[in-house]
């Protein structure tokens, strides 16, 4: 085995078909994987870590190689010779192949030293995760963030969950908003998930949105925070079209009849109802698309194809306007609030707001417009009032 892995004196390039056999053979994998085996039940030490570096000092190592070459030095407790090695990979290899290198790296890092090289273990996660496809990014963050959990701070932990769910796949990130969710509820209490509820409900598409809007309303309602509750289902109105999301509104006006009165369920009703009238505008819109592309389209067709596609959009329109108006002819309705016996008149006197500084005026009281005006009756001016000035008509 080390005559047949001895190298040519002259290079030569592993998949050179035009060259011998025995000129190749030296970067044979298949030959070094032999030899590695043989050394490493029955040679020493020495020699076969010694095969090992020199499969690595050729390129020729795969993952596996290294993961073997790994767990041998380990085995003989050479745990600082065996991170060597993973580095040495590491450093071979690009992801989508590096990733169990990466894993395997960290964990037995972690297990050995656990909190006692706690600087060195944030450099090797902030290594690993500098260039880390989000396809792989959950694994790494979790272990990362359970490292400061056990070892670290929990502050340092809330900040690697938090850029978890930006660094993952897309579908993994209402996961990771769970699992961030959960853990700040642990560390902090309750309270310190409103900002990750806020968060979540940007971040994510409108069926998990939805979703998180009304975990995050219940919560409200649990603590008490009757306003803060309403305000989320008011906010998660925008995105739950009525014909689609009725659960959703059926949540709402439960909570409102349960905790609200009739003023909050009317304002309720009343945004049903610009969204359906949001939601019907869109339909018009992309209806009138449609209309505006068959009409293009209809060039090239027969007048007979035209009719039929005009016909259906007419149909379709029509179902829609006959939808809405069900709609908003049932939102009105289910209002289970118990009626009282008051009249209107009473009624009024009840809503009528008190003021303490209201100036008390009596009814009695009249200004003087309204006093009748007394008739000043005439006479004569004698002429001594106006001496040399009168006239002689006068």
């Amino acid at each position: 085995m080390q005559k047949a892995t001895t190298p040519p004196p002259r290079s030569v390039a592993y998949h050179d078909e035009s060259e011998i056999v025995q000129a190749r053979v030296h970067k044979s994998l298949k030959v070094w994987s032999l030899y590695a085996d043989l050394e490493e039940s029955f040679g020493t030490f020495k020699t076969c870590k010694a095969v090992y570096d020199r499969i690595i000092d050729l390129r020729i190592a795969t993952p596996q190689i290294i993961m073997n070459y790994g767990l041998f030095l380990e085995k003989n407790n050479y745990f600082e010779e065996a991170f060597k090695a993973y580095e040495k990979g590491i450093a071979l290899f690009r992801w989508l192949n590096v990733y169990d290198l990466w894993n395997t790296y960290l964990s037995k890092f972690i297990d050995r030293y656990g909190g006692k090289k706690l600087e060195r273990a944030r450099d090797l996660f902030e290594q690993c995760l500098e260039n880390c496809p989000a396809k792989f990014a959950k694994a790494i963050y979790l272990l990362y963030a359970k490292l400061e959990e056990e070892y670290g701070l929990a502050r340092h932990a809330m900040a690697v969950y938090d850029r978890a769910t930006q660094a993952v796949l897309p579908e993994e990130q209402n996961e990771m908003f769970n699992v961030y969710i959960k853990r700040a509820a642990e560390l902090y209490g309750v309270t310190y998930t409103r900002p990750i509820y806020e968060k979540a409900i940007e971040t994510l598409n409108n069926e998990q949105a939805r979703e998180m809007c009304q975990r995050f309303a219940d919560l409200e309602r649990k603590l008490g925070e009757i306003d803060r509750a309403r305000a989320v289902y008011a906010h998660c109105s925008q995105i739950c079209d009525p014909r689609s999301t009725a659960t959703f509104w059926q949540t709402w006006k439960d909570f409102e009849i349960k905790h609200g009165n009739e003023d909050t369920v009317r304002e309720m009703l009343r945004i049903k109802r610009s969204v359906q009238a949001m939601y019907n505008t869109q339909v018009n819109f992309m209806s009138a698309q449609m209309l505006a592309a068959a009409t293009t389209k209809g060039d090239n067709q027969a007048p007979s194809e035209i009719a039929d596609e005009m016909q259906k959009l007419e149909e379709k329109a029509r179902q829609l306007a006959e939808e809405a108006a069900k709609d908003q002819g049932k939102q009105d309705k289910g209002i289970l609030f118990v009626r009282s016996n008051t009249t209107d008149e009473e009624l009024g006197e009840m809503t009528k707001t008190t003021n303490p500084d209201e100036i008390n005026i009596d009814e009695d009281f009249s200004t003087d417009e309204d006093e009748a005006v007394e008739v000043v009756q005439q006479q004569s001016v004698p002429t001594e009032v106006f001496g040399g000035l009168a006239k002689d008509d006068d």
